[in-house]
């Protein structure tokens, strides 16, 4: 029958574009649309940075550049490893201590790396994007490593192998390595040996604009001239690889992202590549001889079907041969999560979330095949507060089962711990305050959406709330990609709103992972409504509860949370009085075309698929503003820089609104700073401090 049927009449037509009058502003770094952005902003400036905004960027700013703040680290073999940034260090030193001063309250610190000299000597206004050390033969003289710098505080960034104790980078002249700026990453395979992912080079790009092919690159020669080891199809998410440098244990692996929540994995043997006999909506981890896995969706393995966020361990050998025998460490239930995992030298560290408030449990392995994992849980977690925990090192012999612990709540200063399993933690550091906690309180509350879903959400305001409607009321959510919003201590919102006389709020919507795969997976795609119903929910509670009302009720949120408050801006105008939108995707019939966007096609679907855009259609704010809507006070922020989601939706969004003659609009561009709108503390402050005094200005005064 196929053979017979007419393929003109099987293709589904492309849907018509819409109307775009905006186009223009796709370009980004364009002379006219640069004028464009740089007349916004001035005049978003002269609204926002008068009266006593110099004194609350500030108090902003003395926040982020506080010398008391805790400086987190990583060990590598006796030193411990950290990246400060402050008012004399704008764009951050990298330096490193020893852990007997470390402990101290007053560290002496040796710097390995000033950027902002090196930004200075260069002309070049490098942002730190992290190292990845070569492991010394002696598992102690850790020395080489490669140093991520972007240019302009994007994700695609420049790759210099660096020297520790030399403190300096080694030059391509004497075989160091050095690759200019592009998305993708290096691993080292051995001390003259690189396993690099880039966009560099002829088809070296998927679509969704990372790397397609990963190369073995040996020193001293050129990228291009190395050799192909792994790539994968142009319309899959990117190719990466790494190598894992446990003793006893090295391996190579590569991984084909097909989309953000599908991958392949494979592991080199016998002069090839092995898949991991998994599905690809199970994420995997090698550790030793273990093999971990947790399935995003319900994994039918042998006949044992397997809840989707549990997690499960095998021999790693056994199962890449005929074994499938796997054993169940964790299963999810109605109120409780998985959120992330890490081994210590003989125990496995759990991080889950009940009810969005932290529990961890230590299970250690069993000293034969046939015994069962011990488990315990960690006495650390208070109520409504998030405790993280990881290992410290876990190859160090004599400290291989020491673990951190990060605490943090709305009213609780992040705390520093460390302890060994077995024998107690005890606190390292404690993070300053920055306002007066004890004046305020944190509560959790239920709002029901409209399918009758219960949505948590914290409330953070004074104890003496007057429940009479009027208190402006700063609403947060983001709601997409599996990411948790969780209790985190902010001396920023602490200062700029809770002490100004204004409640916070943050909302657990559907899309997020505070519940595992389950709730991410139930605003996918057509059902991406489910995520907007539920904000909408807690902002209807706030106003129900009487702790706000429409006039003084903002929401605010950032790049897939930028797409969130769109919605509440041409869906639900009736429910805010201000809207901050920031580094935004907005509209989402030409997302996939714009920056990274074809990677969220799994997220959010395809619009180029006409049935997929009659749904996707209805949560593109961009599509949806109307004439003769009564829409609140709205400002919308991203970066020039932005390589992520870029500014182009904001930019159009923004001009769309003031050409439709829409009060209260308005613009702002950070002409660097990348997708997090800033690249160092005074950008930060300065980005945070207009945020703040808009949705003051809109709901307090």
């Amino acid at each position: 029958m196929s053979s017979m049927t007419d393929p003109a009449q099987t293709l589904t037509p492309v849907p018509k574009e819409p109307v775009d009058e905006n186009l223009w502003l796709e370009d980004i770094h364009g002379a006219e649309q640069l004028d464009w952005v740089r007349e916004q902003n001035a005049r978003t400036e002269e609204l926002l940075e008068t009266g006593d905004y110099p004194e609350l960027e500030a108090e902003i700013l003395e926040v982020m550049d506080s010398q008391d703040r805790i400086p987190m680290v990583t060990k590598r073999g006796d030193w411990y490893y950290n990246f400060w940034r402050d008012a004399q260090n704008p764009k951050g030193l990298w330096r490193r201590t020893r852990w007997e001063s470390y402990a101290t309250a007053s560290p002496e610190w040796e710097v390995l790396l000033d950027v902002d000299a090196l930004a200075a000597g260069e002309g070049v206004e490098w942002v730190w994007g992290g190292a990845s050390f070569l492991r010394p033969a002696d598992g102690k003289s850790w020395r080489r490593c490669i140093v991520r710098l972007s240019p302009d505080g994007g994700d695609a960034s420049a790759l210099r192998e660096y020297d520790v104790e030399d403190r300096a980078f080694v030059s391509p002249h004497d075989g160091g390595f050095s690759l200019p700026a592009a998305k993708g990453g290096a691993d080292w395979l051995d001390t003259d040996t690189l396993i690099v992912s880039s966009t560099l080079g002829a088809d070296a790009v998927t679509t969704s604009s990372y790397p397609r092919i990963v190369r073995k690159v040996p020193r001293g020669t050129a990228l291009e001239d190395a050799e192909v080891i792994f790539e994968v199809p142009a319309d899959h998410l990117m190719a990466s690889a790494g190598f894992d440098d446990t003793p006893g244990f090295e391996r190579l692996l590569a991984s084909d992202r097909i989309s953000f929540f599908d991958v392949q994995h494979s592991v080199w043997r016998d002069g090839g590549w092995q898949l991991v006999p998994v599905p690809t909506d199970v994420d995997i981890d090698l550790h030793r001889e273990w093999l971990l896995f947790r399935p995003q969706r319900d994994w039918d393995l042998e006949g044992t079907v397997h809840r989707a966020g549990s997690l499960l361990a095998a021999d790693f050998e056994a199962f890449m041969g005929r074994s499938r025998d796997v054993t169940l460490l964790f299963s999810p239930d109605a109120h409780t999560s998985l959120q992330s995992w890490s081994w210590t030298r003989n125990h496995l560290l759990v991080n889950l979330l009940r009810d969005v408030s932290s529990e961890i449990r230590v299970l250690t392995p069993p000293a034969s095949p046939q015994a069962e994992w011990a488990a315990e849980e960690l006495d650390a977690c208070p109520p409504l507060h998030l405790v993280e925990s990881y290992a410290v090192d876990d190859e160090d012999p004599e400290a291989g089962d020491d673990y951190w612990l990060i605490a943090t709540g709305f009213l609780t200063p992040t705390t520093l711990l460390r302890g060994s399993i077995g024998g107690g933690h005890e606190q390292v550091k404690r993070a300053p305050s920055f306002f007066d906690e004890s004046r305020f309180t944190v509560e959790q509350h239920f709002a029901v959406s409209e399918d009758g879903t219960q949505v948590p959400y914290f409330q953070v305001g004074p104890k003496d709330l007057e429940l009479d409607g009027s208190n402006p009321t700063q609403l947060s959510g983001y709601g997409g990609f599996e990411i948790s919003r969780t209790p985190a201590y902010s001396g920023v919102i602490g200062r700029a709103w809770l002490e100004r006389g204004g409640v916070y709020v943050v909302a657990n919507i559907r899309g997020g992972g505070e519940y595992g795969p389950a709730w991410h997976q139930a605003a996918l795609k057509e059902n991406r409504h489910r995520a907007y119903e539920d904000f909408a929910a807690v902002a209807r509670d706030l106003i129900r509860r009487e702790v706000t009302s429409p006039a003084h009720l903002g929401c605010t949120g950032g790049s897939n949370g930028g797409l969130l408050v769109g919605n509440m801006l041409v869906s639900y105008p009736g429910l805010f009085g201000a809207i901050s939108c920031g580094v935004p995707l907005l509209d989402m019939r030409r997302y996939t075309k714009l920056s990274a966007g074809t990677s969220w096609i799994a997220e959010y679907g395809d619009p180029d698929v006409p049935e997929q855009w009659e749904f996707i259609k209805t949560f593109s704010p961009y599509h949806l503003l109307r004439d003769g809507v009564d829409y609140p006070d709205t400002f919308i922020w991203t970066a020039t820089s932005d390589d992520r989601v870029g500014p182009v939706q904001a930019r159009k969004m923004a001009a769309r609104m003031l050409a439709m003659g829409i009060p209260n609009v308005w613009y702002h561009e950070a002409l660097e700073g990348g997708h997090a709108g800033a690249s160092d503390n005074r950008q930060a402050a300065a980005l945070q401090a207009r945020s703040q005094a808009f949705l003051w200005r809109s709901l307090a005064l």
